[in-house]
Order: C-alpha cells, then sequence, then structure tokens
C-alpha cells in the first residue's frame, strides 16, 4: 500500500473518529470503518465482558446482528476469533475458508463473501474487535498496516471517551453524594463532617458504595410522605 494512501486514510480517520462518549464513539468507529477502509459493505464491534459474555454493539447494519451471534454460537469465524484471542483474522474468501466449515454458509447466506475481525482493545475488565464484512471475494487481503492504523486510531479515541464518560460519573457520584449529606445535616442537625461520616460508616458496614448510600437515602427521603 502507498504512503499516500495510508497518509490519505489518516487523514479521513481523524476526521470520522470524532471525540465523543463511550456509545458515540463506538458508533463512529463502525461507520468510519465502511467509509473509510476499501471494500467494507458493512461492520460491528465485538465485545468479550469479564464474563466471558460475547455482545455485538454498533452495527451499520441490523443483519449483523444475527450473523454475529452465529459466530458466538457455533465459536468459530474471524469476528469470534479476533474478539477471543487473535490479533487480526482475515477470510478474503470465506467459501473456500477451512477455517470456518459451520460459519461460512451463514456468512454466504447473508450475502457476504470476505471477512476480517481486528482486535481494537484488551482491558482488564474486557476487549473488542472490530469486524468487516465485505460482498467481494479478495477483499481485506491487503489490510496490512491500513489495519495497524485503523486500530492505533480507534484505540485512542476509545480511551478518550472512556474518560470522558469516567469524569461524567464522577461528577455524578459527587453530586449524589453531597445531596445526600445535604439531607443527614439538616435531618440530624450535624455538620458537614459528621454527616459525611454517617455515610461513609454505612458504606463500610453494608459492604457497598458510597454514591448508592448516597442513592438509597435520597430514595427513601423522597419516597418517605411530609408531615
Amino acid at each position: 500500500m502507498s504512503e499516500d494512501r495510508i497518509v490519505e486514510a489518516s487523514r479521513r480517520l481523524s476526521a470520522a473518529l470524532r471525540p465523543g462518549d463511550l456509545d458515540q464513539t463506538l458508533a463512529n468507529i463502525t461507520a468510519a470503518a465502511v467509509e473509510v477502509l476499501p471494500d467494507v459493505r458493512s461492520s460491528s464491534l465485538t465485545i468479550k465482558h469479564s464474563d466471558g459474555r460475547l455482545e455485538t454493539v454498533a452495527p451499520t447494519d441490523g443483519t449483523l446482528r444475527k450473523v454475529d451471534a452465529a459466530q458466538y454460537e457455533l465459536q468459530e469465524g474471524p469476528c469470534y476469533e479476533a474478539a477471543i484471542d487473535t490479533v487480526h483474522v482475515v477470510s478474503p474468501h470465506l467459501a473456500a475458508d477451512d477455517r470456518f466449515p459451520r460459519y461460512a454458509p451463514v456468512a454466504l447466506r447473508a450475502g457476504i463473501k470476505a471477512q476480517a475481525g481486528i482486535r481494537l482493545f484488551d482491558a482488564p475488565d474486557s476487549s473488542g474487535a472490530l469486524n468487516l464484512y465485505s460482498d467481494k471475494v479478495g477483499a481485506f487481503e491487503d489490510l496490512g498496516m491500513l489495519a495497524d492504523l485503523f486500530a492505533h486510531q480507534s484505540a485512542v479515541a476509545l480511551d478518550y471517551a472512556r474518560r470522558v464518560d469516567q469524569l461524567e460519573e464522577a461528577v455524578v457520584n459527587r453530586q449524589l453524594i453531597g445531596q445526600a449529606v445535604g439531607m443527614v445535616m439538616e435531618r440530624f442537625q450535624v455538620d458537614d463532617a459528621r454527616a459525611f461520616g454517617f455515610l461513609t460508616r454505612l458504606s463500610n458496614q453494608e459492604n457497598i458504595k458510597l454514591r448508592h448510600v448516597a442513592e438509597r437515602l435520597l430514595a427513601t427521603a423522597r419516597d418517605t410522605p411530609e408531615e
């Protein structure tokens, strides 16, 4: 693949993978795959959760949920292998690929003749792979550096999105805990330090997060009728 083509793909990817929250970033990744990568008809993401469950997210075509589900059930196919234990899996000619004897007929009935799976990230609690589908035999034979480039830029976008989500969650947590502290101060006529200490003791005694203690207290206050 020429250097000019790599540079152009990088430019287009940077424009397509706009910063956003996690859900929007996942959708941007699959949309960018269809827009930027050659011969891609449709795309989805497979997330492997900490309990081993596989989930399809952000498909550009609704039929991919069934196609991906077949791979999970059969434990066979590029998207399954990329999500489980392989970095990149390419099948330019599914009909002739003896690695996927049970899955290939499912793909062919859906009009899929070539497929690729690209590992995008590995986190302590999950891993994820990008699934690429084409109706052209021979597609994805020359992904090479372009696949690595896409995986790198997608990982950067995902890291940003996770940080945004974590920041938003932290803000929500502070707001909830602050409201609960204020409620305890008013109800028991104590200062903020004692009110926060009360919430912390409840959290430790019941082995639940401080946010959940705050949510429960606020919910109880809403459900208690005023005298």
